[in-house]
């Protein structure tokens, strides 16, 4: 096991941090279609947000999860993206520290993790891939690959596996039970986990924690038998699972045998 002093852990946390910020100012402004550009506003009343008002986690603390100018409360989406963000990219660099081809594997995985924060929040909020994430993470999770010696031919068919897949069923299903961007997640996933036995393990993941939330949410009567629940969040939140534990999980189930 290796030991990293305390400076690494603050400096990955802050970076996390920061990028967490980033990601809900992209959340938000993809769904406005704006620009990246500019200053960061209050949502509600547009004021724009002065720098000591916009740091991670802290600004929201001082500021009572209240907007300093309308003082309207502030979406906890906010400090959990930032935290959640930290935490995992955290995660995900000792789990790549020792590996082989530490760069170019840790700028995947995190270009990775945050496209799948970004999916996780937007579709659970608006019921909606948003595909400018998604596209440019499938160019990256093939470039990427390719370089890290995943043959094409693993890549291509895993590609169509995970296309195919979710295809089936929005033609099954008749649109109702997976939308277009669902498809496109399959296509990006079956890229980034060219293992048959990652990509099945992301899929159990996934639809057995939709599948009891969805049991929950009926029980507590929040939804009924022919209530739409948005799979992005489930398979966004079972990649990252099988991004950081997949492999240990796959060699304890082998093990059992």
């Amino acid at each position: 096991m290796i030991y990293f002093p305390l400076i690494v852990f603050i400096i990955l946390i802050l970076i996390g941090l920061t990028l967490g910020s980033f990601l809900n100012c992209l959340i938000w402004r993809l769904h406005q279609a704006e620009s990246l550009g500019g200053r960061s506003y209050c949502p509600k009343c547009r004021h724009q947000i002065n720098w000591y008002d916009n740091i991670p986690l802290l600004s929201f603390a001082i500021l009572g999860g209240r907007c300093r100018h309308c003082h309207k409360k502030i979406s906890w989406q906010y400090p959990l993206v930032e935290f959640f963000t930290a935490i995992i990219l955290t995660i995900i660099f000792l789990k790549d520290f020792s590996e082989p081809q530490l760069t170019l594997l840790l700028i995947r995985d995190w270009l990775l993790a945050l496209g799948l924060i970004t999916i996780f929040v937007y579709d659970l909020r608006w019921q909606m891939v948003p595909m400018l994430v998604v596209w440019p993470l499938i160019a990256l999770m093939f470039i990427a690959n390719l370089l890290l010696g995943v043959p094409l031919v693993s890549l291509i068919f895993s590609a169509l596996i995970g296309t195919l897949f979710f295809l089936a069923q929005y033609i099954i299903t008749k649109k109702r039970g997976v939308g277009e961007g669902d498809i496109w997640l399959g296509a990006l996933l079956g890229l980034t986990f060219p293992s048959g036995a990652a990509l099945l393990l992301l899929l159990i993941v996934s639809y057995g924690l939709g599948s009891l939330t969805g049991l929950f949410l009926m029980i507590i009567g929040q939804k009924g038998w022919k209530s739409k629940i948005a799979l992005g969040p489930f398979l966004a939140f079972g990649a990252i699972i099988t991004l950081i534990w997949g492999k240990a999980i796959i060699n304890w189930y082998f093990q059992l045998f």
